[in-house]
């Protein structure tokens, strides 16, 4: 791959990240659990009903 190629992240992946990063500074959870625990974030706040968000 060339270095100045692009890779793509989806939006999903990035939210994932961005709540791994926001759980990993505000706790002593690893990297890896952060992540883990982020994609059962994102599902359960993807499944509660608009109305109630």
């Amino acid at each position: 791959m060339e270095a100045g190629t692009k890779t793509y992240v989806s939006l999903y992946e990035q939210r994932v990240r961005l709540v791994a990063h926001a759980l990993t500074q505000h706790s002593k959870i690893s990297e890896k659990d952060a992540m883990d625990l982020a994609t059962h974030v994102l599902y359960a706040i993807d499944h509660i009903p608009e109305k109630v968000r």
